[in-house]
């Protein structure tokens, strides 16, 4: 449910409102506007009684959200998010184009200084390079892990240039988070609840990859457990679904960005990287 304020709404009606929405056990949230701020609730099971706040003079109207995400959804944020990366490099909204390169995983210390410096002077603001990979075959390079994620610590001081990695686990959250600027989950992972609650709990940026076969419900509802733990930060990323199409690696789902964008505030980038699984196929996709 949303409950919109008239523009003279004073911050004691605002905080009248948050405790009885408190009282009823769920959680509100302030929504600040250009014109009028409005309050969220969210932590609802199901349909909420509005009876307690129709006689309150402050509020100009009650919406009631049926979607399964909220705090996501232009229904509570109507703005565009831009989310900061680092000192000076943003993405959403109005923002510059951001391209965003690098290994699918760090094979040794040459090969991501290498990669670095080369990106850096053309002028790439972030690197992208797996230091813990899952892989569908256990037999396959799991990734350089702790000692990768030192490496990705080293080359961004060293070089100047953002880093962002995949993080698999609850458990790494902490460590990873001190050695990169951004945190990624990826396809596999976009359901897994835990984690999602555990990078919600930091402040760093998090790209949220889509999921295989994952609805734009699904999707949205992952990035809103993010949100809801307390984390803003959240950048979606379209990586491409799997269908029954086997001349490349998935199928781009280009038409999903300006769906999602409509729907929701956060910024969305795409991945024509994993999307196609073909290096002559990455440059005409990110055009």
């Amino acid at each position: 449910m949303l409950i919109v304020l008239h523009h003279w709404a004073t911050e004691k009606d605002v905080a009248q409102i948050k405790k009885i929405i408190a009282r009823h056990g769920l959680r509100p949230v302030a929504i600040p506007g250009a014109e009028r701020t409005a309050v969220g609730v969210v932590g609802n099971q199901g349909y909420i009684d509005d009876t307690p706040f129709r006689d309150l003079k402050a509020i100009y109207e009650i919406i009631h959200v049926t979607k399964p995400y909220k705090l996501v959804s232009r229904d509570f944020h109507p703005a565009d998010t831009v989310v900061k990366l680092g000192r000076s490099v943003k993405v959403g909204g109005k923002s510059p184009l951001l391209m965003v390169a690098g290994p699918c995983a760090i094979e040794g210390r040459e090969q991501i200084f290498k990669t670095a410096r080369f990106l850096k002077k053309l002028g790439v603001p972030v690197l992208r390079a797996g230091a813990y990979k899952p892989r569908t075959s256990p037999h396959s390079f799991q990734g350089m892990r702790d000692e990768g994620l030192r490496l990705l610590d080293e080359v961004r001081k060293e070089v100047g240039i953002l880093v962002v990695t995949e993080v698999m686990s609850p458990e790494h959250v902490g460590l990873v988070a001190k050695h990169v600027d951004i945190l990624q989950i990826g396809a596999r992972n976009m359901q897994n609840y835990d984690l999602l609650n555990e990078v919600g709990r930091t402040s760093k940026p998090v790209v949220l990859k889509r999921g295989l076969s994952a609805t734009v419900e699904e999707w949205l509802s992952s990035a809103e457990y993010i949100l809801l733990a307390g984390n803003p930060n959240v950048i979606l990323c379209e990586r491409g679904i799997r269908t029954f199409e086997t001349a490349t690696r998935n199928t781009s789902d280009l038409s999903i960005i300006p769906l999602v964008k409509g729907i929701s505030h956060l910024p969305v980038i795409f991945d024509p990287s994993h999307a196609t699984g073909k290096r002559a196929l990455v440059p005409p996709m990110a055009l």
